[in-house]
Formats: structure tokens, sequence, C-alpha cells
């Protein structure tokens, strides 16, 4: 089990390093990818010796800044019954822009016209090689690693504005906390049993776990992988539970003033702040 983090030290350098417990080892410069999860990339996490840093002395940032992330929509069969929706005969395929992306204890910053703002915890996925037509059996081999991540969704735009702005209401600045490290896929009791949990002001929301994707992560990269070349470091959002805000009744919006977790197994917790647009 390794956990790879990208952070910021106080002299304002971003780095990569290995996370033990409330250390971390200094394994070098972290590249404009951030931890790109390549084999190589793992070698030098692991091998890391260099300095050593309380954890509570850096600013933790967003492992890896990919180029392509790519969500999954209504990929637990809760999540679909609770939107009475169908259920999907293939893979629901949408793109948040990685602009999105943010820090696990950094702010969720609302748009003045946002007035829907939700939550959706899910287990991410880190590509660890560069894949095209990858055959499912063969899938595990190009996943680098687990993270946690926020695919935090503006109902308002995604479904109120005309021609539904699906991928704007899911892409604003800060809608996509993604951390706090990548977990090699060891870290997993099960690769394909893993648990993940929303928490909003110690309150529940949201439980699952991934052996109750509707497509499991081997299918989902033999689909996407179908025309789509697969590169380093892109991250796959897998889908989230039932227990959305936008569907409990009365609905139950991110506010300002929440702080909102999730948790995935062996990978650990995003803190994330709620805070309106000044």
């Amino acid at each position: 089990m390794t956990q790879a983090i990208r952070f910021e030290t106080a002299a304002g350098e971003v780095r990569l390093g290995r996370l033990e417990g409330e250390t971390i080892i200094d394994a070098g410069a972290a590249p404009a990818l951030g931890f790109d999860s390549t084999p190589e990339a793992w070698e030098n996490v692991k091998n890391a010796a260099g300095t050593s840093y309380a954890l509570k002395d850096v600013k933790v940032l967003a492992p890896v800044r990919p180029r392509k992330l790519i969500a999954i929509g209504l990929n637990y069969q809760s999540h679909v019954e609770e939107t009475n929706l169908k259920h999907p005969d293939a893979p629901v395929v949408f793109a948040k822009f990685p602009s999105s992306i943010t820090g696990p204890n950094d702010a969720i910053v609302i748009p003045r016209e946002e007035t829907r703002p939700d939550f959706e915890g899910e287990v991410g996925i880190v590509i660890s090689k560069r894949g095209y037509r990858v055959a499912k059996e063969d899938a595990w081999d190009y996943v680098g690693g687990f993270t946690a991540l926020n695919d935090v969704s503006g109902r308002r735009a995604q479904l109120e504005t005309p021609m539904r702005q699906f991928t704007l209401g899911k892409s604003f600045d800060t809608f996509t906390p993604l951390g706090p490290v990548v977990a090699s896929v060891d870290s997993a009791a099960d690769k394909d049993a893993v648990d993940v949990q929303t928490v909003i002001n110690g309150e529940t929301m949201q439980k699952g776990n991934t052996r109750d994707l509707i497509f499991d992560i081997p299918t989902l990269i033999e689909y996407l992988s179908r025309g789509l070349t697969l590169e380093p470091g892109d991250v796959i959002a897998t889908g989230t539970p039932g227990g959305v805000g936008d569907e409990r009744k009365p609905p139950r919006y991110l506010r300002d003033g929440d702080v909102v977790e999730v948790t995935v197994a062996g990978v650990g917790t995003i803190s994330n702040p709620v805070r309106n647009e000044a």
C-alpha cells in the first residue's frame, strides 16, 4: 500500500511525496500533471527518501492535474431509482473541465447564479499508461490507483437552462475537489469493492461500494477506450450512489458554511467548506 501526495511547502514549492501517517517523505518537484500514476512515478514515490514534512505544515493539493476528467452518470442502481430515470444500456459519459479541480481541503465556491448546488461523492481512478481499445480482461493493468472526488453539480445550470448546460453545470471553478492522495490499487482490500461515503456537517448523505456499479471499472475502461485514447494521469469518476441532494424530499443543496466530506476506503477523506461567491 502506497499513497502518493502532491503538496506545497511553506516556501511555495510544489512537491510530490509519499504519505506515511502524518508525515510526507519528499519525492521531488511535482511535474505539471502532478502524480500521473505511471509505473515510473510510483517507483519514484515508493523509493522516496528526501526531506520529511509534517502533514500539518504543508498545503495538500489535488494529487493529479489530468488532461481528461471523464465522469460517468447513473452508474449505481440506487441513483437510477432515485432519479426515476431509465436503467442505462451503456455507460452515460460526460466531461468535467480539469479547471474545475480543487484541493482536498479547499473551498467549494457557489456561483451567484447557481441555486441548486449539489454533491456527488465518487471513487475516482487514475489511468497509469496509454491505452486504446483496451480489452476488459486487461483493464486493471491500466489503473494506477484510486482517489476520492466530489462531482459537485450545479443543477440549475445542468437542468434548468436552455439546452441543459450539463457540462457547464458540472465544471464551475472548484466543482471537483479531488484527493487527498492517489492510493495504489493494492490499498484496497478488494479492488472491485471500494467503499465511498459522503457526509455533510456530520450527517451521512451517501454510502456506496463499487461492487454495486452498473458498469464496473474494467467495463468502463473498455468502453471509453473504443475511439478514445486514455493517457497517464487521466481521471475517471466512476459514478455516485443514491442520496444526492436534488432527489431528497425536500431537496438538500449545499449551503454557505457547510462542510462536505467524501471518504474513499484506502484513500482517505476530502473535506471542503462551502462558500457563496462574494
